[in-house]
């Protein structure tokens, strides 16, 4: 492997698990950073290869940064910290995931992989409300599989149509990667911003049976 693609797959690795396992993933480009990658692959000669090794690679990441997630969120209880005033960690946003656990349970952990700070905080109100865990665990694991490695392939397919194209390929893949540089530095800023703001404790209503593991619920009486 050569230093580029060994790069890319540090890269996107530690960025999926981290936005799908703690709440600094709130604030990392992670779609843009998948199509950026797959079109990265695109232009090496082993990147084919690459691409689809890395599609199960982030496959893997999503699902083991959910279950850091939901056992973060588990060990809390039904106590969350909030930001007063903050722009993704506050109490009407964690209600807002709570609802749609509560409303769709194994759907909405789907849905979730495709809506950028509900994906990062759905695993942690899934622990913190007792969802179960192995409804949770299927469904995190069917929404990894539709998410990185889809947007991933997307990049390195549209990469394949840029190649033919000499002099743009160079140009494009600069301009993802300056993006997705910037967009990295501005997300670490607003986290440190976002944690800076004084904390508010989020106590998670009783979530319908439906999606709660009963004997989780039970022991916490």
């Amino acid at each position: 492997m050569s230093a580029g693609p060994a790069l890319v797959w540090t890269v996107v690795l530690t960025f999926v698990f981290l936005e799908c396992a703690v709440i600094l993933g709130l604030f990392l480009p992670g779609d843009s950073m998948l199509i950026t990658a797959g079109v990265v692959m695109a232009s090496h000669a082993s990147g084919e290869a690459q691409v689809w090794a890395l599609s199960i690679g982030t496959m893997i990441a999503a699902i083991a940064g959910n279950q850091v997630g939901y056992v973060i969120g588990s060990r809390t209880g039904h106590r969350l910290v909030a930001r007063k005033n903050g722009r993704y960690i506050n109490a009407k946003n964690l209600q807002r995931v709570t609802e749609l656990l509560r409303r769709h349970g194994f759907v909405a952990v789907l849905i979730a992989r495709w809506i950028p700070w509900v994906r990062t905080l759905c695993p942690t109100v899934a622990g913190a409300a007792g969802m179960d865990h192995r409804k949770f665990t299927v469904a995190s694991t069917i929404g990894a599989i539709l998410w990185a490695p889809v947007l991933l392939l997307i990049g390195y397919y549209a990469g394949g149509f840029l190649d033919r194209v000499p002099w743009l390929m160079p140009i494009v893949v600069a301009t993802l990667v300056i993006g997705l540089i910037v967009g990295t530095v501005l997300g670490i800023r607003h986290y440190r911003q976002e944690m800076a703001k004084p904390a508010e404790d989020f106590e998670l209503e009783t979530v319908p049976l439906n999606i709660v593991d009963a004997e989780t619920r039970t022991a916490r009486g």
